[in-house]
């Protein structure tokens, strides 16, 4: 706790004195951005935004449960983004050597974390379109797209859509080169 209190002190003193201007007008949000909660994926560094350029929402797996009509933090915060914010863009980023895709693709015992192995059912979906066994990197792909279909059964997203006021994004960073690939990207002909 004393580096985090340390680097608090830093901010105030050194960061938040030449900022104190954008910190006063922050940005509207554009950019609703799904990441991984890995500490190695950290949005606004890979974009090179600013505070208030993003809306992040980071969660195991970078995944995003289909829409239910029961409430939780993560369709809360998509439909605030999408309906109250009313974000332009969605990106959905997996990245390389995730945690939670390494466990699904190598089918790693979770009996003793029973939350997360509930958790990851929510990439059911990106395991059964993963053809090679152990092959993370293909699991990551197609997980990024299977949470692209998840986010289209939102309402608030399905509505902006069908307005189209929103596009959506399949992103995935590797991270020993810094390089993004889009997933979503048109392919040239």
């Amino acid at each position: 706790m004393q580096d985090l209190a340390e680097g608090v002190a830093r901010f105030q003193r050194d960061v938040f004195p030449a900022k104190a201007e954008l910190f006063a007008r922050l940005a509207t949000r554009h950019t609703l951005f799904i990441s991984c909660s890995d500490a190695r994926v950290v949005p606004e560094l890979i974009t090179g935004t600013e505070p208030g350029d993003l809306f992040v929402i980071r969660t195991a797996g970078n995944l995003v449960p289909a829409y239910s009509p029961e409430s939780d933090g993560i369709a809360a915060s998509i439909e605030y983004a999408v309906a109250a914010l009313g974000v332009d863009d969605i990106v959905v980023c997996g990245h390389s050597a995730c945690g939670a895709m390494t466990a699904l693709a190598e089918r790693h015992d979770l009996s003793g974390a029973p939350a997360v192995a509930s958790w990851l059912r929510h990439a059911d979906a990106s395991v059964a379109r993963t053809s090679a066994d152990g092959d993370v990197s293909a699991l990551v792909r197609q997980n990024v797209l299977a949470q692209l279909a998840n986010l289209v059964t939102h309402p608030s997203v399905a509505n902006a859509l069908a307005q189209r006021m929103v596009a959506l994004h399949g992103w995935v960073f590797d991270i020993p080169t810094g390089r993004v690939q889009d997933l979503t990207a048109p392919r040239a002909a």
